[in-house]
């Protein structure tokens, strides 16, 4: 027994042992635990703490809207820098492929008229919307998206809200105001989430006045040719872009005039409160970035203006083939627009465009150079030189051109924006509305525009 002693106590000793070493682990598990806590929560702090540090500035007073002018303003130049070449490059390709066409209706011995509507009219029609169109766009939109996708948008929204507040409105309209500069149907649709049913109409019936991407080409070709055209080429860029700025900034403050007029006559009533979270920023998700802005947005808005392009170029070549007397149908309806369309700064040619650009907004300068040309088609164009000449000879001024941007970024919406405004309000008076607004504005603003123009002798 007492030789079984000392290995029963070395057996002790072990166990012993064995209990300190189990203590051991267990008390390292916790403190590594505990340590990597520790480690998070600094992190997170930090990463809360340099949020709010960037949301300080971001949504002060005092650089909030500088910060935010200047962002779209970038935006702008990017898009126009890097859409001049590509917009060539594709022009060249399309416009050329027309000689193929040709080619092909002469075996087929097809009619000169038919020729004429469907190569000379749709399919150049069809050709100039996707050369001026596709290259903006695919530039724009991922950049857009991206400023989404990093969490600024919400930022933008948390500056305004005050503002539309104070307009009797809601602060989630400037996110229906976001969507809407890629389309305004879009934009429409968006108003869902405005919750009060007075606000969502009033989303709605001024969403028109934030330009849609197809009124930017007609922006940018016009502010490149007319404001920045006697610039040396190095600023020209800058210069059409500061110019689309101030015509989208003139948009939003239109929005909020039209916001608060409307809150004070037929749509009454207390703006509701606005809660926003201002979600964390984050890394942007690239091939999310990549399939939202040009599969869901690009894509969409280019198939819209295509579907719309093609026959709309048909019905303008047949009206100026089509002769009464000596003149054409179309030169007829201009005449008749003329009186009007004086009185505003443009010409019979330019407000019928418009008119029949009621489709889609894209393909309003493509109907005005085929009213323009006495062949009754669209020529080649080497650039927009050779689309400034041709605006010139045809009594165009800045004055002219000031007033056809101002008309374009604020008179009616596009049919699809207003099948799209009647299924979300449900009703032929707010629709009805959402044309006859936008198209008062304008006309009463081009209306100062040309007579304070022509009071200062500047036409």
């Amino acid at each position: 027994m007492r030789e079984l002693m000392p290995d029963l106590s070395n057996a002790w000793k072990k166990a012993g042992n064995i209990g300190n070493f189990s203590d051991q682990i267990v008390s390292d598990i916790y403190k590594n635990t505990e340590e990597i806590i520790q480690k998070v929560e600094r992190q997170d702090y930090k990463s809360r703490n340099l949020d709010g540090k960037i949301d300080d500035i971001l949504t002060s007073r005092l650089f909030g809207y500088p910060i935010m002018i200047a962002l779209l303003g970038f935006v702008f130049w990017l898009t126009i820098q890097g859409a001049n070449v590509p917009s060539e490059l594709l022009a060249t390709v399309l416009l050329g492929f027309q000689e193929q066409l040709t080619h092909w209706f002469v075996l087929a011995n097809a009619p000169d008229w038919l020729h004429g509507i469907l190569v000379l009219g749709a399919y150049r029609s069809l050709a100039w919307v996707v050369s001026v169109m596709l290259p903006p766009m695919a530039i724009f939109f991922p950049l857009f998206t991206l400023l989404e996708d990093l969490g600024y948008l919400p930022r933008i929204a948390f500056n305004l809200d005050n503002t539309f507040r104070k307009c009797g409105a809601c602060g989630k309209q400037m996110l229906t105001m976001c969507m809407g500069f890629g389309c305004n149907a879009a934009g429409v649709i968006a108003c869902r989430i405005i919750d009060s049913k007075r606000e969502r109409l009033i989303a709605i019936l001024t969403n028109t006045f934030v330009p849609c991407n197809g009124r930017f080409p007609t922006l940018i070709a016009l502010s490149i040719i007319f404001a920045a055209g006697a610039a040396a080429s190095a600023y020209k860029t800058i210069i059409a872009s500061a110019v689309v700025t101030a015509l989208v900034m003139l948009g939003i403050i239109i929005t909020f005039a039209a916001s608060w007029i409307l809150s004070k006559t037929i749509l009454r009533g207390e703006s509701s409160a606005f809660f926003l979270e201002l979600p964390p920023y984050r890394k942007p998700q690239i091939g999310a970035v990549i399939y939202r802005s040009i599969i869901d947005r690009t894509v969409f808005v280019l198939k819209r203006a295509m579907i719309m392009a093609a026959p709309a170029g048909a019905v303008t070549w047949v009206l100026a083939n089509v002769f009464v007397g000596d003149i054409s149908v179309l030169t007829h309806l201009a005449q008749f627009l003329e009186p009007t369309a004086r009185i505003i700064g443009l010409d019979g040619f330019i407000l019928m465009a418009f008119i029949l650009g009621l489709p889609a907004n894209e393909i309003v300068i493509p109907i005005l150079l085929m009213s323009y040309l006495s062949m009754g088609y669209m020529v080649d164009f080497t650039g927009l030189e050779e689309l400034g000449r041709i605006l010139v000879q045809n009594g165009w001024t800045w004055v002219t051109a000031l007033n056809v941007m101002l008309f374009s970024l604020l008179h009616w919406p596009c049919s699809t924006t207003l099948l799209t405004a009647y299924k979300e309000s449900g009703s032929l008076k707010w629709t009805f509305a959402a044309f006859l607004i936008p198209t008062v504005t304008a006309f009463s603003v081009c209306f100062l525009t040309a007579q304070l123009a022509r009071l200062l002798g500047w036409t």
